[in-house]
């Protein structure tokens, strides 16, 4: 055979392993589990890290304080030197609209060592710990919850039951209006569940372990026996390394597509989604060169040789290169449309999925380059250039 056929037939394998031996992750059928209305509710302490949110924060916040449960349950909003009027919008939105009672802190920049977002949950966990919550639910500033999300959350979690999980997270449906949203989200989410199997994920005692920062319910106990948010303090995925914490102390964890909380906040054009992506996407590589460069060429062998090595066969006469290539394009394409029929877009994104991929790959690649040009995770004008070093005042990254 021909090298280019040796290349497409090596994707293929790799895609027929990827359909059956990564976890089932193109599935979307991991929804919040169905338990029983606890006899009790529990005490529940909302805490929503926010910086400079005042645009998102009429529709986000209103949504936690309009929710409808049954047992106590507060919202404590911690302003994270927002410069845009956060902490007083907040306040105002309580007073119009009632519901859940509020609290606003605002604890100053964060000391060394800490990223802003994990500064931000710090004191507003220790606030809430005054009133002894049995929940805590960590949701960002940008995401809208259906009334009765926070009573789903935590019956699905099974309050009072000694088979009940520690951690329960939502992956909340990001908007998908504009092209690139359209082109672009739907794939971000079907590269993280490809990454993190959602079904290896909640498999007790699997070594897979993932959250979704969004929208986490989490026991008090876990988080104090995971000694939370002090020992992730300079994450900047915090959340995959909040779950790797509850699990590493025997708690139970949860993963899956929410279907009643959404992300309220736009990435309209490419260069939104490209900060979004690339601002973490080298810590996800532990900053390693190595890994940097296995994933170029891993993500050319997965996404880019199908079309490209269909594309070579049909011109050079070569049948095993096209048939192979296309058969792995069209395995990739058809594990896509599960994500794109959540995100109710059109299956005529699927063949598109390898222009995504090199989209991300170069993403990848430009976070690389602005972390060793000191940049780094760079979110609303702090950056964290260096793992472990002790950054500035001021340059620390918090979550989206």
């Amino acid at each position: 055979m021909s090298a280019v056929a040796w290349i497409a037939v090596g994707s293929l394998v790799v895609w027929m392993w990827l359909l059956l031996g990564q976890g089932f992750f193109w599935r979307t059928d991991q929804r919040l589990p169905a338990r029983r209305d606890p006899v009790r509710w529990p005490s529940v302490a909302v805490i929503v890290p926010a910086r400079d949110e005042a645009e998102v924060l009429p529709v986000s916040l209103t949504s936690l304080l309009a929710q409808d449960y049954p047992g106590d349950a507060e919202v404590f909003l911690v302003d994270d030197c927002s410069e845009d009027g956060t902490g007083e919008l907040a306040r105002a939105l309580s007073v119009r609209c009632g519901g859940l009672p509020l609290t606003v802190v605002t604890p100053g920049e964060p000391e060394p060592g800490w990223t802003g977002k994990l500064w931000a949950l710090r004191h507003g966990m220790a606030l809430a710990r005054q009133r002894k919550p049995e929940f805590l639910l960590l949701t960002d500033a940008d995401i809208a919850h259906e009334p009765d999300s926070l009573r789903e959350l935590v019956a699905a979690a099974g309050a009072g039951d000694a088979g009940g999980f520690d951690l329960v997270s939502q992956m909340a449906r990001l908007r998908v209006t504009s092209t690139w949203e359209r082109l672009v989200v739907p794939a971000f989410v079907y590269f993280f569940g490809q990454l993190y199997p959602f079904r290896r994920v909640n498999r007790a005692g699997a070594r897979t372990a993932a959250a979704a920062g969004g929208c986490v319910l989490l026991r008090s106990g876990a988080a104090e026996r995971a000694g939370v948010p002090d020992s992730i303090r300079q994450s900047v995925i915090d959340d995959v390394s909040l779950a790797r914490a509850v699990r590493r102390t025997g708690g139970r964890i949860w993963l899956g597509l929410a279907e009643r909380v959404d992300s309220v906040r736009p990435y309209p054009g490419l260069a939104d989604l490209w900060r979004m992506v690339s601002r973490s996407a080298y810590a996800q590589l532990r900053h390693s060169p190595p890994l940097l460069a296995g994933t170029v060429l891993g993500l050319g062998l997965v996404y880019v040789a199908p079309p490209v090595t269909l594309c070579d066969g049909l011109a050079a006469g070569d049948p095993v290169a096209a048939a192979a290539g296309g058969v792995a394009w069209a395995v990739m394409a058809g594990t896509y449309m599960p994500m794109l029929r959540y995100y109710r877009q059109s299956f005529w994104l699927a063949p598109l999925l390898p222009f995504t991929a090199v989209l991300y790959l170069l993403m990848t690649v430009d976070s690389a380059v602005q972390h060793h040009r000191g940049a780094g995770a760079a979110w609303k004008g702090r950056t964290y250039a260096r793992p472990g070093a002790a950054p500035e005042p001021g340059t620390l990254g918090t979550g989206p």
